[in-house]
């Protein structure tokens, strides 16, 4: 079995003045141990003839393979072991850590999950803390939540992350907390107000999914409903979870992003103004980005004035798109008016004759 080398081993070998270049071939580096050989590297004197740089390690490659839930469970158990799945494994436990140390997450709870074959894919366990996370926790399940490979128990959330990759195929990793800030908007049931950051506008496209018991396929069903057009679901009365075409950190940076928006439009509205919202070429500017990268959005293909309704949550802010003019009223001049009444006066008095 290939030897998983961490940040704390390659210290140790350099603490005690071995060679870092000289790992096993078929050693499994952790993302962190990734990190530090890159900047040993950096930091290295320049490389002499008998001295080489330290290489960056090149990222597992994906099986050439795509399995699912009826392949062989020899070659499922070969994909589970494999440097691939141990590096996505890894990439779960580190995003897990970041949770945990921001206070994302407390007890249990939070839970993640990445597609990696047509129907199947590895998830967090239940009862676990993600601050203690590691490799070997990791499951791996197919898309009617039957647990295939795995030590512990698959999370108990994890129809609601699978709902959402049948629902939107491109959803290749599901991260899911309790960020304090953002779960309290989920708490009231309403949505952040648009057009103040542009962080925000670019990463995230937010929608509240309503209440349902954690766990249950209503509550995944809600959820799925919205990953169409949305990135960034708040769960009512629950947390959050977000979705990535590319990878379980831009799932993850997502909450950092939703969080900090909502403690920053918190405090703003502490201050006694109306916060500045942008003009809407300026969101249309942005929203260009956020299509470019491949983000969903409902608001692709709206006019400039449509694109920054803050009208559910109001702590004094509105969009700076100038109202469009009231329409004219349609009806007699004065002076037609006069006259018919003038007219009408003069039959109703020879009538009374």
């Amino acid at each position: 079995m290939s030897t998983v080398i961490s940040a704390k081993d390659i210290e140790n070998i350099v603490a005690k003045g071995g060679d870092v270049t000289k790992l096993p071939a078929d050693a499994i580096l952790t993302p962190s141990a990734k990190d530090l050989l890159r900047d040993l590297a950096r930091h290295r004197p320049a490389a002499t003839a008998a001295s080489a740089p330290v290489a960056a390690p090149a990222a597992a490659s994906a099986p050439a393979k795509q399995l699912n839930s009826k392949s062989p469970k020899s070659e499922l158990e070969a994909l589970f072991n494999s440097p691939y799945a141990q590096e996505l494994k890894e990439q779960i436990c580190e995003m897990g850590h970041r949770l945990w140390k921001r206070a994302y997450v407390d007890g249990n709870g939070g839970n993640m999950a990445i597609r990696v074959g047509e129907d199947i894919a590895l998830c967090t366990p239940t009862l676990v803390s993600k601050g203690s996370l590691k490799p070997s926790d990791i499951c791996l399940v197919d898309f009617e939540g039957n647990q295939l490979l795995g030590t512990k128990k698959r999370t108990s959330e994890i129809l609601m992350h699978l709902q959402m990759m049948k629902k939107q195929p491109k959803a290749v990793a599901t991260c899911h907390c309790h960020p304090p800030h953002a779960t309290a908007f989920a708490v009231a049931g309403i949505a952040p107000p648009t057009c103040m950051l542009p962080e925000y506008e670019v990463f995230c496209a937010v929608a509240v999914a309503p209440y349902r018991t954690p766990g249950s396929p209503e509550m995944g069903k809600l959820v799925a409903d919205l990953v169409d057009k949305y990135n960034t679901i708040l769960m009512a009365n629950h947390g959050v979870v977000t979705w990535s075409h590319n990878n379980i950190e831009e799932a993850y940076w997502r909450m950092e992003i939703i969080e900090a928006y909502c403690r920053t439009i918190v405090v703003a509205s502490q201050l006694g103004r109306s916060p500045n919202t942008f003009t809407g070429p300026q969101m249309k500017e942005l929203l260009n980005i956020k299509q470019s990268l491949g983000f969903v959005d409902p608001r692709y293909g709206m006019k400039e004035c449509e694109l920054c309704d803050s009208s559910d949550w109001r702590p004094g802010v509105a969009c700076q798109v100038p109202a469009a003019p009231e329409a004219p009223v349609v009806g007699l001049d004065a002076e037609a008016e006069a006259a018919v009444k003038a007219i009408t006066d003069q039959i109703l008095a020879q009538l009374k004759k």
